[in-house]
């Protein structure tokens, strides 16, 4: 039994995410660790809400809110939301807790030890009206590139344009409006990255098999040349720096938050103490495999400044050993946008289907190898066609067929012949085909494979035609209608890790109650004899419907899509 080790990048407290959220990281993060579990391995998947930065303050100014109050309502919103996509977090943390602040401070001693932390004096805008340092994302003003009057000091969301606070005109304190503004020195604290090149460059190097996407973005960063990076801020929320002198700052969330990978787990195992052992999973764990899932623009953190703060402690922690990384998700050509409320954010989309819907398509259409535009028609079809049409249905005929036919019992009689011996054969090189894809993380291929399955069953159904057979043959139709109902159990078993509500629907309408189905171990013949004859069949019902025409055209304008 191997030892798994899964976090996803931590979604930010700052409202409900969108589904180019969920496909980045998380989604493709729990699938792996579902499939990894029906195979037997001890898989810990971890994730948390990355509550500190500078949006946050902002989130909550704007709530009336205090900043910590916001964050506690926000991670319960969020913690709701992923449950009922059935995301199966072992926990789900927070970056704001007791163990993040320790390991933070811990950390940041470290590398003061090691020669790698250094005090330096920088120029940073100040508010007089608010009497404190701004950040970039602090301070508006108009765009100098496409006269965008909302532009912040560190990009505007206009055109793109990288900015730096002092390229505004007009610029303006986002917390209370003011104009008031001064460029001051203040001191902050540098982890001298410069120092780690040469070891990031090594480890890099050693990553053979790891995506060309994120080796590529990784080695650019470094042929760049590394800079040394500031790791403290004049802000009143964060993790606060345990440094004489620097009482008044807090660590830069991008130190801290991927170091809440470590402190979710001590979080997991401290609800249980006596039962888990977070060091095991982190400290001196080579015989854990540490697999990580982001989307591209968090890439160069994962694979230069955590691993950066990793090597550089001089600690023995586990180093990733394999990141998935993912293109984005458009929708209609354009950017998902938490700020502007572009596209379709998770909440709505539960309110609109279950989440099975949203779970398949967006794996599915995983942007993996490029960028994937979602729209509307495009998920219509692809729910009516695959989830409806190609396992729906086919589950569905088999089962009223069963009923009226067979007393709602899988029938016995009648033995395999040589359409049943070419469904094994078929299906065998399919599943090895999945199984493969799946290890590989390799999630459009895999549903391909999924799907190709679904066909070979519904082609076997329609080829061998039980209702035509039973007018002659009564023993032959039900070893017909049995061959099927025992796909409808092995199909469910395969789709549990991408659809696992309807999944288990499937299996506990057969009588199974195993909440985690065991991954076939051999070949298709073994699992097309997992149900007994005379096992009844419970209510179960459409699984899938489709998606109306008129219900598209409603969904387009109530998003904002732009059919065309």
């Amino acid at each position: 039994m191997a030892r798994i080790l899964v976090t996803s990048a931590l979604p930010y407290i700052n409202g409900v995410k969108h589904l180019g959220n969920l496909v980045g990281s998380m989604l493709p993060a729990d699938i792996y660790s579902r499939f990894e579990r029906q195979r037997g391995n001890d898989v810990l998947y971890i994730c948390a809400t990355d509550e500190h930065g500078t949006p946050a303050e902002l989130a909550a100014l704007e709530d009336g809110l205090e900043v910590a109050e916001y964050c506690r309502q926000q991670h319960e919103i969020q913690s709701d939301i992923y449950r009922r996509f059935d995301l199966s977090f072992d926990h789900f943390g927070r970056s704001s807790s007791r163990e993040n602040r320790d390991l933070t401070q811990h950390f940041c001693r470290q590398l003061d030890e090691q020669g790698l932390i250094e005090e330096r004096t920088t120029k940073q805008v100040y508010s007089r009206a608010d009497q404190r340092y701004l950040p970039d994302r602090y301070i508006i003003g108009t765009c100098p590139h496409c006269g965008y009057e909302a532009a912040r000091g560190d990009q505007c969301e206009n055109c793109t344009r990288v900015l730096d606070p002092t390229d505004l005109l007009d610029p303006r304190s986002a917390v209370s409006d003011s104009t008031e503004l001064e460029v001051k020195e203040t001191r902050h604290l540098f982890l001298i990255q410069s120092q780690l090149a040469g070891r990031l460059e090594d480890w890099i190097g050693e990553q053979t098999d790891w995506p060309v996407l994120v080796t590529s973005i990784a080695k650019k960063w470094l042929k760049e040349g590394l800079h040394d990076r500031g790791i403290t801020r004049d802000l009143s929320w964060g993790v606060p720096v345990d440094r004489e002198g620097f009482e008044d700052k807090v660590f830069y969330v991008w130190f801290d938050a991927p170091i809440e990978y470590i402190a979710a787990t001590r979080e997991w195992a401290n609800l249980d103490p006596e039962a888990r052992d977070w060091r095991s999973w982190w400290y001196e764990a080579e015989d854990v495999r540490y697999v990580q899932f982001m989307a591209k623009d968090n890439i160069p953190f994962h694979t230069i400044s955590f691993p950066g703060t990793i090597l550089g402690s001089g600690e023995p922690w586990k180093l990733v050993s394999f990141i998935k990384g993912f293109n984005w998700l458009t929708y209609y050509g354009g950017k998902f946008s938490t700020s502007q409320k572009r596209g379709v954010f998770m909440d709505k989309a539960l309110e609109k289907f279950p989440a099975d819907y949203w779970r398949y398509w967006l794996i599915a259409n995983a942007p993996e190898s490029d960028d994937t535009d979602f729209t509307f028609e495009f998920f219509t079809g692809g729910v009516n066609k695959d989830l409806a049409v190609t396992f729906g249905n086919f589950v569905n005929r088999l089962w009223k067929f069963a009923q009226s036919r067979f007393e709602g019992v899988v029938p016995e009689g009648g033995e395999p012949g040589d359409a049943e011996r070419k469904l094994v054969e078929d299906l065998d090189v399919k599943l090895a085909d999945y199984t493969s894809h799946m290890e590989e993380m390799q999630f459009r291929k895999a549903l391909g494979d999924l799907r190709a399955m679904w066909v070979l069953g519904n082609e076997y159904l329609t080829h061998a035609a039980p209702w035509k057979v039973i007018k002659e043959d009564t023993a032959q139709a039900a070893m017909i209608v049995r061959t099927g109902l025992q796909l409808v159990r092995l199909f469910a078993v395969l789709s549990w890790p991408v659809i696992p509500s309807t999944s288990l629907r499937v299996l506990e309408a057969l009588g199974e109650d195993d909440e985690t189905p065991n991954w076939p171990s051999g070949s298709a013949a073994t699992d097309l004899q997992a149900l007994s004859a005379g096992t009844p069949l419970g209510d179960l019902g459409i699984l899938f419907r489709k998606i109306l025409p008129e219900e598209q055209e409603a969904l387009e304008q109530e998003f904002g899509g732009v059919s065309g």
